[in-house]
This record gives structure tokens, C-alpha cells and sequence, in this order.
């Protein structure tokens, strides 16, 4: 996701109340160096949750097929990087679904990555990690959700 730019954020910002501007405000202020990301994700994203999830898993996709694969040190740095962008994108949208929805990709990803996560330890137990990590989440989700993503989920477990 790209930043706004400082102009394109003016003149959205114009078009909001009083009372909106308070909370967008108070929301930016629990981050320090994302604050652009986040305004324009609250800006421009927050109406539309299914263009951003497709936006971030686009770019994730840019950052897997960038990955050097000459060593799994290289891979597992990579990875490492790339969950931690995913993270922060997460934390931009606050919405379960989407938590839910984006590690799973990010699963999936991983599960199809060449050559194979299986053959290093590190990048295995990171996988096992965020797999648990979706199940605890997807057990607050609606029913239909957990049923859905809970087939995705033992999917990537077989």
C-alpha cells in the first residue's frame, strides 16, 4: 500500500466533520512511523475492507516472488520481513476477518514457496506459529467465517 501524499490527505480531510477528525486523530496518535499508511488506510481503504485485503495481498505476492532463494538464511529473513509488513497492515485494519484472511494467505504462500519451508526448522515452527495463531482468532469469528476459514485452515495443516 502506497501513501497518500500530504495534499491528496488535505483535501480528504476537508471533507470530514468535526467529530470524525476527533477520532481519526486520537487513532493516528497510537502509531508514530506510520502514521501516513494509517491515515490513508482510515481515508481511503476502511470503506471498502475487500480492496484492501486484495491490495495487500498483491503486494505480498510482489514480496514473496522478490525472495533470494540462494540460502535459507536469505529465505527466513525474507519471510520474517514480509510478516512483519503483514502485521502492521493488520494492525492498520483492526477487523478479525481480515486478520484472519491475511495470514491465511500468507500461510498458503508459505506452504507453496520453492524450495520447500519443511527442509529448515525455523521457517517450519514460524509456520506452526501462525497457524495456531489463526486458530485462536478464528474461534471469534461468526459462525459461517470460522466454518470457511477453519476448511482453509485444514487445508494447510494436511
Amino acid at each position: 500500500m502506497k501513501a497518500a501524499t500530504v495534499s491528496q490527505l488535505k483535501k480528504e480531510l476537508q471533507y470530514k466533520n468535526q467529530e470524525q477528525l476527533l477520532e481519526l486523530c486520537l487513532r493516528l496518535s497510537k502509531f508514530k512511523k506510520e502514521n501516513k499508511e494509517l491515515l490513508t488506510y482510515l481515508l481511503f481503504e476502511a470503506d471498502n475492507e475487500a480492496g484492501y485485503v486484495d491490495t495487500v495481498k498483491e503486494e505480498m505476492d510482489g514480496l514473496f516472488s522478490e525472495i533470494n532463494t540462494n540460502s535459507y538464511f536469505y529465505i527466513k529473513k525474507s519471510i520474517r520481513k514480509i510478516l512483519r509488513t503483514l502485521k502492521k497492515y493488520i494492525r492498520y485494519s483492526g477487523n478479525k476477518a481480515t486478520e484472519v484472511e491475511l495470514l491465511l494467505y500468507f500461510c498458503q504462500k508459505m506452504n507453496e514457496f520453492k524450495p520447500p519451508i519443511r527442509r529448515n526448522t525455523t521457517l517450519t515452527n514460524l509456520y506452526e506459529r501462525q497457524l495456531l495463531f489463526i486458530e485462536k482468532k478464528i474461534v471469534l469469528l461468526h459462525e459461517d467465517l470460522q466454518y470457511d476459514y477453519g476448511a482453509v485452515l485444514y487445508e494447510l495443516r494436511t
